[in-house]
């Protein structure tokens, strides 16, 4: 090749060379240029700087809003707060263990607990519903005897209704007994009596008086007769004389499904003045709203919380199963 070509050649490569690079060079000025001024200088830095720092910013931002998020979730899991509308939704339903408490510090104070009345816990394999007291009334419940009381369970014969655990059974047995009255009145009784009975407890009996006990129990034409009982309590809880009437139907609430109870107003309404004297007995764990698993599970949470008392929820229940009410009613 001709030297003359070859240097003309040279010469128009770097020509070309050093045009890209011009046109790289006033690219990268362009894309650095901020304030569109045609040079890049220290306003452009200043600029750039600030641009940067911007974009960090929202980068911290969005770090700290993300870590919010998570805590919050945290805390809604941890805290479990009820709202007003959680009533509300179709997965919620109160507990039949309840327990009335103070606003305490960390739900007062947590953001996500906010308007909350009350919270979620679970001991002993059972959840309860802890209403703060300042927030009692959006429940829409009653309390007996007062909504004074920590611990409550629910009434078996009305939802709305929540007994203090140390007064359970006493209020139960005094209502089914008010209940008897009542249907002694509403059946035109002229008289009648009930009577509270507690079977004794026995821890042992010996062999030889396990066999008379049977054969007691059994007589020779092979009917089963039922042995003497014997009762730690006898005690006359309500006595009336009345005048007498024409017998009305009573509205059960409390011993709704005793079948005793229903046979004797069945009785008396279909067997109008024939019908003179019945006795009847009532066993009051039939009617009872607490069962002995139940019992147990409630104990678990009184354990967990560390509350102490003189007697246990299981053993109560077991004692309920050794008490009756024997009902007379004369017509």
């Amino acid at each position: 090749m001709d030297k003359n070509k070859l240097g003309d050649i040279l010469v128009n490569a770097g020509h070309a060379a050093k045009e890209h690079i011009n046109k790289s060079k006033d690219a990268a000025i362009r894309s650095m240029d901020q304030n569109a001024d045609g040079k890049f200088d220290l306003n452009d830095v200043a600029a750039i700087a600030e641009s940067v720092g911007d974009a960090a910013k929202m980068g911290v931002a969005r770090v700290k809003e993300n870590a919010d998020e998570s805590r919050k979730r945290m805390d809604l899991r941890a805290l479990r707060p009820i709202f007003a509308d959680t009533l509300d939704q179709a997965d919620f339903l109160m507990s039949k263990l309840i327990r009335v408490v103070d606003r305490d510090k960390k739900h007062a104070e947590n953001e996500v607990c906010k308007g909350s009345i009350g919270f979620l816990s679970d001991r002993g394999g059972l959840q309860v519903v802890n209403l703060f007291k300042d927030s009692l009334d959006v429940f829409g419940l009653s309390f007996y005897p007062d909504a004074d009381c920590e611990f409550y369970y629910v009434n078996p014969s009305d939802r709305d209704n929540y007994i203090s655990l140390d007064d359970y059974f006493s209020y139960l047995k005094m209502m089914r007994i008010n209940e008897l009255q009542r249907v002694a009145q509403d059946l035109g009784a002229k008289h009648f009596k009930v009577t509270y009975k507690e079977e004794r407890t026995s821890f042992s009996q010996s062999k030889g008086k396990a066999q008379l006990k049977m054969l007691k129990a059994v007589n020779l034409d092979g009917q089963h007769d039922e042995t003497e009982k014997k009762y730690s309590v006898m005690d006359v809880a309500a006595e009336m004389q009345m005048d007498g009437h024409e017998p009305h139907e009573p509205k059960l609430v409390y011993l709704l499904k005793d079948e005793n109870v229903q046979n004797l107003i069945h009785l008396r309404m279909a067997g109008g003045s024939s019908f003179h004297h019945h006795k009847i007995s009532i066993k009051m764990s039939n009617s009872s709203g607490i069962k002995e698993n139940d019992a147990a599970k409630i104990d678990a949470v009184l354990k967990g919380m560390k509350v102490c008392g003189n007697a246990t929820v299981v053993s109560e229940v077991q004692n309920e199963s050794r008490r009756y009410l024997e009902y007379e009613i004369d017509f």
